[in-house]
């Protein structure tokens, strides 16, 4: 007897180890500490493999987004004590590949004989419907659902239950899950910071920050709350412009916070890089591509980074290298940036070191492919405004067409309305001075269109009238070209002496072509508006040659 209560208390005392082991493990997910959960989960399954234990560490796997680890690990679990819970993590595997039916039955295997109170699997279920490559937020809502039904006070369905609302966009129910769940165990403090992230969302960022102080308060080393005051502040610069330099610098900062009482590892420091490229560092990002290289020399996806952070820091041909080199290993998951980066890189390569000269061949390289990003995610339209401008600014008018051609094609873009005036402008000043056999009128017309676009949207903006005559002019539409310089002394007659003034130049640019228009079909209507050229100019030369020619 003696020896069964020993051996007893041994399995108890090794039970009682095994528990408080994966306790602590789950704490580090919780925190965001990935390295040393997955250290501490090893340690379990390599001395006890426990289901659990594998259960977990898979599902780090699948958040770093390595999913042949994951399944190994999901797989051993399968045969150790308690393993069926690792039919959950192949589930998600199944949902990441598009098979929901096979996902659904593995799920049902693992539900099927769970007592009325238990719940665990219940979340974990609904955990994979939302983290799987297309997350289905209902039916992780119907599942939590039903754990609710069994354990309505359960602290953690109601935390799982708030980021299924928070998912399917229902703000409301979101919080009153998220604030039953603080109730329900003041300890759990993600609970706490979901509240915070609500108030993110809606845009509310000084309450948002508020509220994230208050966890800080609560727990000042809990890290996942430094990510989310990094976002927040990141939102608020991009959102209001006015304060971008400053909140940046705070995202930054907070960023760095997080990475300190988190992880440094190869995943951590990812993470860190897509938040340098939302944040635009990109001397920080290459700071830490080359950190990354040292950690895994042939991980692809530093190739990216490396890439992305080239380009930005005005190496193009090391951006050319880095990104052709990762897009064309085929078992990478290319994304629209990408093509986007290889392509700007491409077309500042086309530019000459005289910055006049620009070889075709690349231009149209390097066009395509940004092109091939903006018709895959139109979003990417919104930053070729200010690279246009650049161009042209530096005066390489055929390359900001090129590049504003690429941006007025997602109408939806921020820049719309400026981004038509640019393209306009810089086909019409590419074409001016070419003999008309030489002019490119395919695109003088598109740029006649883009004018209307303009003029459609913003009426009185009176410089889109005068650029569309000009264009029209070199299209060698006379009678547009007249109408449309009508319509722009329509607008600037109207508001009076004063205004006529300010604008003299472009309103006798106006007179002139009318008149010249006029001058081979109705002398007496030339010589009308010559005079208003003279009428305002007494000594414009071009009006006054006119004239004598005209007698």
């Amino acid at each position: 007897m003696s020896k069964f209560k020993i051996f007893s208390i041994a399995l108890l005392a090794s039970a009682v180890s095994q528990a408080q082991d994966l306790d602590q493990a789950t704490k580090a997910i919780d925190a965001e500490q990935y390295e040393k959960a997955k250290s501490m989960l090893k340690s379990i399954v390599q001395t006890k493999n426990t289901g659990k234990a594998s259960f977990l560490l898979g599902n780090i796997y699948l958040t770093q987004s390595v999913e042949d680890s994951a399944k190994i690990f999901f797989d051993k679990g399968l045969t150790a004590d308690g393993g069926k819970i690792n039919n959950i993590g192949l589930g998600q595997l199944d949902l990441n590949k598009g098979d929901v039916i096979s996902a659904k039955a593995k799920f049902d295997q693992v539900l099927k004989d769970l007592k009325k109170k238990d719940v665990e699997e219940y979340v974990y279920v609904a955990k994979a419907y939302m983290n799987s490559d297309k997350p289905d937020y209902k039916s992780a809502i119907a599942v939590l659902t039903k754990a609710k039904a069994a354990n309505p006070t359960n602290a953690y369905v109601n935390l799982a239950l708030g980021d299924a609302y928070y998912g399917d966009k229902n703000q409301n129910e979101a919080y009153s899950a998220y604030r039953s769940a603080y109730q329900a165990d003041s300890s759990l403090i993600r609970a706490k910071m979901q509240l915070g992230v609500l108030l993110k969302g809606a845009k509310a960022y000084t309450e948002a920050v508020k509220a994230f102080d208050e966890v800080v308060g609560l727990n000042a080393n809990y890290g996942p709350v430094y990510r989310e005051l990094a976002e927040t502040y990141y939102l608020w610069a991009n959102n209001v412009p006015k304060t971008y330099t400053e909140n940046i610098q705070k995202a930054l900062g907070f960023y760095e916070k997080y990475m300190s009482l988190t992880d440094y590892s190869l995943s951590s420091r990812m993470r860190h890089a897509d938040f340098l490229i939302l944040a635009r560092d990109y001397k920080a990002l290459e700071k830490e591509a080359n950190e990354m290289q040292k950690l895994d020399k042939v991980n692809p996806r530093i190739l990216r980074y490396l890439g992305y952070s080239a380009y930005e820091n005005g190496n193009p041909d090391a951006a050319i290298t880095a990104l052709n080199e990762f897009i064309n290993k085929g078992s990478n998951k290319v994304i629209s940036g990408d093509y986007f980066y290889l392509g700007l890189a491409t077309v500042k390569k086309s530019v000459g070191a005289d910055m006049k000269t620009v070889d075709p061949t690349l231009l149209a390289s390097g066009i395509a492919n940004v092109k091939k990003a903006v018709d895959a995610e139109p979003s990417l339209a919104n930053a070729l405004n200010e690279i246009g401008k650049k161009y042209f600014t530096d005066k390489l008018y055929d390359v900001s067409a090129a590049i504003f051609e690429i941006a007025i094609s997602n109408p939806n873009s921020k820049n719309f309305l400026e981004d038509n005036i640019y393209y306009g402008l810089a086909v019409y000043t590419v074409n001016r001075s070419k003999e008309v056999k030489d002019r490119d009128m395919a695109s003088l017309q598109k740029a006649d269109l883009a004018m209307d676009a303009v003029i459609v949207a913003s009426p009185t903006y009176l410089e889109s009238y005068l650029y569309k005559a000009r264009i029209n002019s070199s299209l060698e539409k006379d009678d547009v070209m007249a109408a449309t310089y009508q319509q722009y002394l329509d607008f600037v007659l109207a508001k009076g002496e004063e205004e006529v003034t300010k604008n003299k130049a472009k309103v006798t640019e106006s007179y002139n072509s009318i008149a010249a228009h006029y001058a081979n079909t109705d002398k007496a209507k030339a010589k009308e508006f010559f005079n208003k050229t003279l009428a305002l100019d007494p000594t414009n030369s071009y009006a006054l040659d006119s004239l004598k020619l005209l007698k």
